[in-house]
């Protein structure tokens, strides 16, 4: 796990990667000057719920859980995005991300993300339009929980949980 990760490798990933499929090889070439590698064991934190959201990330080998307190809300394997909601409202960790075994990510910081961003890289524009593509497909994902929850307990509990669901709906 400690061997160097080859350039041909980062690109092979990244080009695998759906965040990343809209842009072509100069862009991905540019935001993979500002990538880190960073290396966590079983159980190690990639960063936890509530701290400053300094960086976005790319699961390169591993998996990671995703905690909210103590409830593990989801898994996530080699190619999966994280992070990006913190990187675009600059609010603090919602979740806590944490190895599950050997973990290796692809780190992307806030600051020279932005000095992307700030020095009109459209790279850095795409990623910003991917993501929030991928944060619409989780809120429709979570908006269908929601609905089902609630038609499962709505005959029970007479509708109760109807102004959750609407709470989260998504305007179409």
């Amino acid at each position: 796990m400690d061997q160097p990760i080859s350039l041909d490798t980062v690109v092979s990933l990244l080009v695998a990667t759906p965040l990343f499929s809209s842009l072509d090889a100069a862009e991905r070439a540019e935001v993979a000057r500002i990538m880190e590698v960073q290396r966590l064991t079983d159980g190690e934190a990639v960063f936890h719920e509530g701290d400053s959201g300094d960086a976005w990330y790319v699961i390169y080998e591993g998996r990671a859980e995703v905690l909210r307190g103590d409830w593990q809300i989801r898994t996530l394997d080699a190619g999966a995005a994280f992070g990006e909601l913190a990187i675009l409202d600059g609010q603090v960790r919602s979740a806590t991300i944490r190895a599950h075994g050997p973990l290796t990510v692809f780190r992307f910081r806030r600051s020279r993300f932005e000095q992307l961003l700030d020095n009109g890289s459209l790279g850095a524009y795409k990623l910003v339009l991917a993501m929030a593509r991928m944060l619409a497909g989780h809120h429709r994902e979570l908006t269908q929980r929601l609905a089902e929850v609630s038609a499962t307990h709505s005959a029970a509990a007479d509708g109760e949980n109807a102004p959750l669901l609407a709470r989260y709906q998504i305007a179409e």
